[in-house]
């Protein structure tokens, strides 16, 4: 099976592909000692099998800018499954997002299979394919990649194909093809991939309750964020997330109350890093509590716990009649703003989710709509006014 090492034969592959109205791709990487992943492989197939291909980023005579040019061609769909980490390293690379664009577990939770459903359940239902997933952990680094590793690769995109089309079918035949539109807009922004430092805070900050300790984390996981990324490591190596909500929670102000926390390693408290986190902790503390942005979530939502929890029913009664994962109808965050505002900003109560969802939980919060057991199964039932 070759392998693309070569600028000109990319070149070559890429032209074949773009004749097609899509290509499916999927990449192979690394990140467990990087803070951006490393790209190890990639691979590629369109509707025609003697067209599939791998490649490898890694050869010294390669050139990607064909790739690149083949996933900014806005001629031919570009086709994933869980597309996320396999743009973000595309945007990274390139700085391009790739136009247009397909995900299949977004596509397959709109038809039913559930929310995180996986490629190899896709291909077993739709393509009627097994495949191997011995070589899915292997180290993608490593020269030279064995048969098994390029054929469990290939494989990725070859099945994909017809995945794709078996999802296009069903949703072009039950009239939901345009309600990936939004998905799939997400997808495609650049800011979907762009790691601002100063948004780095807001992985953590259920954790945290107080102004003053939403401040500092603000402050000290930004700082983590950019030291993580100029030297290329995770996170994980600068600062672990326990010592950020320790430091949070303490704000220490010297070298000693620094020392003193349980998650901060012996010694590191007088090191450059200590210093600088010391800084980071001053500017937190210092802040004017006005400028600290703390999400409506954090905030408590009165008392909605009832009403919360009748949305999260009708919720799974709406997924399972209308044969939709939960996840692209709803968030929890949604429900719990629907409970405390009609008129919330929110993705259920706009396009077809208000159609679908939206507008049934209004009713059921305002008393016109009822939830029901019948046979053991969920039903929603009109309530006619008194």
């Amino acid at each position: 099976m070759e392998l693309i090492s070569s600028t000109d034969a990319l070149r070559r592959a890429c032209d074949r592909l773009a004749a097609h109205p899509f290509v499916t791709v999927d990449t192979e990487f690394l990140r467990e000692t990087t803070y951006y992943p490393k790209l190890c492989l990639i691979q590629m197939a369109g509707p025609d099998p003697a067209d599939a291909c791998l490649i490898d980023p890694l050869a010294p005579e390669i050139d990607l800018a064909p790739f690149m040019a083949l996933m900014a061609n806005r001629n031919v769909v570009k086709v994933f499954h869980s597309a996320r980490q396999d743009l973000e390293i595309i945007w990274n690379l390139g700085g391009i997002v790739p136009e247009p664009l397909f995900d299949t577990q977004v596509a397959a939770m709109v038809c039913g299979y559930g929310d995180s459903v996986s490629y190899e359940q896709l291909a077993n239902d739709l393509a009627k394919a097994r495949i191997d997933k011995s070589s899915r952990f292997t180290d993608w680094s490593r020269r030279p990649l064995t048969d098994a590793q390029l054929t469990y690769a290939l494989s990725d995109v070859t099945h994909l194909v017809k995945v794709y089309e078996a999802l296009v079918a069903q949703l072009e035949k039950n009239g939901r093809l345009p309600w990936l539109d939004e998905e799939m807009g997400i997808l495609s922004s650049p800011e979907t991939y762009q790691a601002d430092p100063d948004n780095a805070w807001r992985r953590l900050f259920g954790r945290v309750r107080k102004v003053k300790e939403v401040a500092v984390l603000m402050e000290v996981a930004a700082w983590r964020e950019r030291e993580a990324q100029s030297r290329d490591v995770p996170r994980g190596r600068i600062l672990k997330d326990d010592a950020l909500i320790d430091i949070a929670v303490s704000g220490p102000r010297s070298v000693e109350a620094l020392g003193r926390l349980r998650t901060i390693p012996n010694g590191f408290e007088r090191s450059r890093t200590g210093a600088d986190i010391l800084e980071a902790v001053e500017r937190g503390l210092t802040r004017d509590p006005a400028s600290v942005p703390i999400p409506e979530r954090s905030r408590g939502r009165g008392n909605t716990g009832a009403v919360v929890d009748l949305l999260k029913v009708l919720l799974k009664a709406v997924s399972e009649q209308e044969g939709v994962a939960p996840k692209i109808i709803a968030t929890v965050d949604d429900l719990e703003a629907i409970a405390e505002d009609d008129d919330a900003d929110v993705p259920s109560l706009h396009g077809w989710r208000r159609a679908l969802f939206g507008e049934k939980a209004l009713a059921l919060k305002n008393g016109q709509l009822g939830l029901v057991l019948e046979r053991g199964r969920v039903k929603m039932q009109a309530i006619t006014p008194a």
